[in-house]
């Protein structure tokens, strides 16, 4: 017959061994929870950054176009594309959409171009010093933007892949953490602004 020590011991050892498991996978749980919390943040925080980017970009937009029409006033259809560049952005921020702010970026980028096309025509556009301040502003913020969409990118690709292996993809499911959207543009599109003085 078995002591009933040595019964204890082995019963003892066997909760031990559960209790150090379950203590494991909570503390692995609870890591990896903050984890994508983190992540997660920073993603929003990423975006806010954008946000504010393309905002100011809106914000400048109707002085540039006000210097413009002085000498463009046939120009109309820029003007309007820019209008409706700035509704799509407005109804995209209050939806929280990346991927429709995204396409409202390059419909802004699409009328920035056709605007720039405009002042190869006007070369008095080209020597006005007010027309000159907004451009060197907006190239300043064009290389903001690209900044901040690269490090929002590189946040989404972060939690994303996070989300996508394993263990860790089990945790995302329990607590029901989403992929996120990168911010992106088509083909047409990916060509930068160029903004020179000659």
């Amino acid at each position: 017959m078995i002591p009933i020590y040595t019964l204890n011991m082995g019963l003892y050892l066997t909760l031990g061994i559960i209790a150090f498991i379950v203590l494991l996978v909570s503390i692995y749980l609870i890591k990896t929870y903050n984890v994508f919390v983190h992540l997660r943040n920073q993603v929003r925080n990423s975006w806010s950054q954008i946000d504010v980017q393309l905002k100011r970009r809106f914000d400048m937009i109707p002085n540039l176009v006000e210097t413009v029409k002085g000498y463009a006033r046939h120009e109309k259809d820029i003007f309007s594309a820019f209008a409706e560049a700035r509704n799509m952005y407005h109804h995209a921020n209050q939806t929280g959409n990346v991927l429709d702010a995204a396409k409202a970026e390059q419909e802004l980028v699409g009328a920035l171009g056709r605007l720039l096309a405009v002042r190869e025509e006007y070369p008095e556009l080209k020597a006005d010093k007010n027309f000159q301040s907004l451009m060197e502003e907006l190239s300043d913020t064009e290389d903001k933007i690209a900044y901040s969409r690269q490090f929002y990118n590189d946040m989404v690709m972060k939690i994303n892949n996070k989300i996508e292996m394993f263990p860790s993809n089990i945790v995302a499911l329990m607590f029901a953490f989403k992929q996120e959207p990168f911010f992106s543009v088509e083909e047409s599109e990916r060509e930068n602004i160029q903004v020179d003085f000659k």
